[in-house]
C-alpha cells in the first residue's frame, strides 16, 4: 500500500526530546564484542540505510556480544525520518569501538558534529557503506564546511570533504543505471586471503554501481550486470569498478585509524550471504579483531527482517526508533510512505 505524506527533510522535532528518543540499543551478553561498543548512523535517503543497520545491529549484538547502539534522524513527531539530519546522541561515539555508518548529505547539529570530529580525532575505526562516500553537505557552516563533499577550501588536506580525507572517495556518480543493473562483486586476486573475504563467496547486491577510484587499498571490484538478478549477464560495455576497499586515515591533530568503505549496503543488498558475511568481517577487521573472524561465523539474521525496496520516496512511515526494540520486532514495520515537498 502507498500513502502520501506532506514532510520535511529538514524537519526539526521538540528541541526537549529525549536523547533515547533517538537510538534502539541492542545489547550482546557473550561472544568476542561483549564489553565493546558499536555505533550505527543511519539517515540517507534512498537506500534504505535505516533497515540495513538495524538488522547488522543486531547481527553484532546477539551472535557476538557487542552493546550495539543505532541512531536516526527524526521528524517533528518523533519518527524516523530518511535522510535527516534532525538527530541527537553522537556522544555515544566518545566510547565507541566501532562506527559504522550510512548517511547522506547530512547537515548535524554542532554539538553533535564536535563528537563526530572527536571520534575521527582519536582514530576510530569505521564501516561506512554507499552513500558515506558524500555523507555531508555541509557548505554554509564555517566550523564544518570542510566535511562538505564538494569541499573546495583552504583546508587543502580536506579537498572534497570526508569522503575523500578519511574514507578515499566523494561522491563522483552512478555507473550504470541504478535500480535496473545489479551488481556482481569480484574479490581481487590480490586481497583473496584478506581477513575480510574469509567465507566470503557469491557477492551479488541489487543496488547499481558507483563510479570510484580510491585512495586506498581495492578489495573488490563491481561488474554491472544487464539485469536486476544474480545471474544476468555483465555488461560487457562497462569494465569492473572498485567497490571495496580500506584505508588508513588521519586528520590533523590525531592519529590514525582504519577505515572500510563499500559503495553498496542497500536494504535488500544485504539478503546476500557473502556481502552481509564481508561486512560483518569488516567490522572485525576495522576493529583490529581479526583473529574473531571464521569462515563460518555466524552472520543469520535476528528477528524478522523483510526489507524495503530502496527508492527516493518510498520508505515506511510512521515509525520510531523504540519500534524496533528487541530481538524479535520486524524490521521494517509501518507502510510505505511517498514523500512530498524538500
Amino acid at each position: 500500500m502507498l500513502i502520501l505524506l506532506g514532510i520535511s527533510a529538514c524537519a526539526q522535532s521538540d528541541p526537549s526530546r529525549d536523547v533515547a528518543d533517538y537510538r534502539v540499543v541492542y545489547k550482546g551478553t557473550q561472544g568476542p564484542g561483549l564489553g565493546k561498543n558499536i555505533v550505527f548512523i543511519a539517515s540517507d535517503h534512498e537506500y534504505r540505510g535505516e533497515e540495513s543497520l538495524p538488522a547488522l545491529a543486531r547481527i553484532m549484538a546477539k551472535h557476538y556480544g557487542f552493546t550495539c547502539t543505532v541512531i536516526f534522524a527524526l521528524d517533528e513527531e518523533g519518527n524516523i525520518l530518511p535522510g535527516g539530519s534532525n538527530l541527537k546522541g553522537l556522544e555515544a561515539l566518545d566510547n565507541a569501538d566501532l562506527m559504522v555508518l550510512f548517511t547522506r548529505f547530512s547537515d548535524f547539529s554542532d554539538e553533535q558534529m564536535q563528537h563526530f570530529d572527536g571520534y575521527l580525532k582519536r582514530g576510530g575505526p569505521i564501516v561506512a557503506l554507499r552513500t558515506s562516500t558524500h555523507a555531508f553537505n555541509i557548505k554554509d557552516n564555517p566550523k564544518w564546511q570542510h566535511y562538505d563533499y564538494r569541499y573546495n577550501g583552504p583546508k587543502t588536506a580536506w579537498k572534497d570533504g570526508f569522503g575523500e580525507n578519511v574514507l578515499g572517495e566523494t561522491w563522483v556518480g552512478h555507473y550504470g543505471t541504478n535500480h535496473k543493473q545489479s551488481s556482481r562483486l569480484t574479490i581481487d586476486e590480490a586481497q583473496k586471503n584478506h581477513p575480510i573475504f574469509r567465507g566470503v563467496k557469491d557477492i551479488w547486491v541489487q543496488s547499481g554501481a558507483y563510479t570510484a577510484e580510491p585512495k586506498g587499498t581495492i578489495l573488490a571490484y563491481d561488474q554491472p550486470l544487464n539485469g536486476m538478478t544474480p545471474d544476468s549477464p555483465a555488461d560487457d560495455t562497462k569494465k569492473p569498478v572498485p567497490v571495496a576497499w580500506t584505508k588508513t586515515y588521519q586528520i590533523e591533530n590525531g592519529k590514525s585509524g582504519r577505515s572500510f568503505t563499500t559503495t553498496h549496503g542497500a536494504s535488500e543488498d544485504i539478503l546476500n550471504e557473502g556481502f552481509r558475511r564481508m561486512l560483518i568481517n569488516a567490522a572485525f577487521w576495522a576493529m583490529g579483531m581479526e583473529k574473531s573472524i571464521k569462515p563460518n561465523n555466524n552472520i543469520a539474521f535476528v528477528g524478522p527482517y523483510q526489507p524495503t525496496t530502496f527508492n527516493f520516496e518510498g520508505y515506511k512511515a510512521k515509525v520510531k526508533p523504540a519500534d524496533l526494540a528487541g530481538w524479535d520486532s520486524l524490521i521494517m514495520p509501518g507502510e510505505v510512505v511517498k514523500k512530498k515537498g524538500k
